[in-house]
């Protein structure tokens, strides 16, 4: 199981840089859009609706990559004064819930990506893109956030079964304050360490 989570957290990453070059795509192209409106008259035809599809997918590619460093945002204030057994218990249907209801919207959306497939559909603008591409590679992101998702509950559930509850908590729980200080300084530790072995 180990192994596995090794893996998913490189595939994680790797997603979560898709996921954040696409965005940063978008928001060059939409840049350089408004410039060429301010300054030349021109545009490039079609950056909003190009844009609009790197912020869906890079979206979805990068909802794994916070789930496993617990960067989704939870309403904890009520959270943290509860027993630690219950807020296990909470920590366990939050996923659940999460994972479930990103499961549904994978389902639904791949039904969609079904029907643009066999109608060929495209998109309104000038550009005519196939919608089939960009839905199928939202979906996809989707999908390996999900399974990623399930893999993550059955790791902290075999946690679980062996009574190792902080392993639980550092796996599927919110994070402390004193976690993102330590991961601050961590950070900044490593950039300093860099820093000092560049030429």
């Amino acid at each position: 199981m180990d192994a596995l989570m090794r893996g998913a957290r490189r595939l994680a990453q790797w997603a979560l840089w898709f996921g954040g070059t696409l965005v940063l795509l978008a928001a060059m192209l939409i840049g350089i859009d408004v410039v060429l409106r301010k300054f030349f008259n021109a545009s490039i035809g079609g950056a909003d609706e190009l844009a609009g599809y790197a912020l869906a997918i890079g979206t979805a590619w990068s909802l794994a990559a916070a789930l496993l460093e617990r960067a989704h945002i939870r309403i904890d204030s009520l959270y943290v004064r509860l027993p630690s057994r219950l807020r296990l218990a909470l920590d366990f249907a939050g996923l659940a819930l999460l994972v479930a209801f990103f499961g549904l919207i994978a389902w639904h959306g791949s039904r969609m990506v079904m029907q643009s497939w066999t109608s060929g559909s495209r998109s309104q603008s000038a550009l005519q893109i196939p919608t089939v591409v960009p839905q199928s590679i939202w979906i996809l992101g989707l999908a390996v956030f999900v399974v990623i998702g399930i893999l993550l509950f059955a790791h902290a559930l075999m946690h679980a079964v062996r009574g190792r509850v902080g392993e639980i908590a550092r796996a599927i729980g919110t994070r402390s304050a004193e976690e993102d200080v330590a991961a601050e300084i961590r950070d900044r530790e490593e950039r300093r360490s860099r820093e000092a072995r560049a030429p």
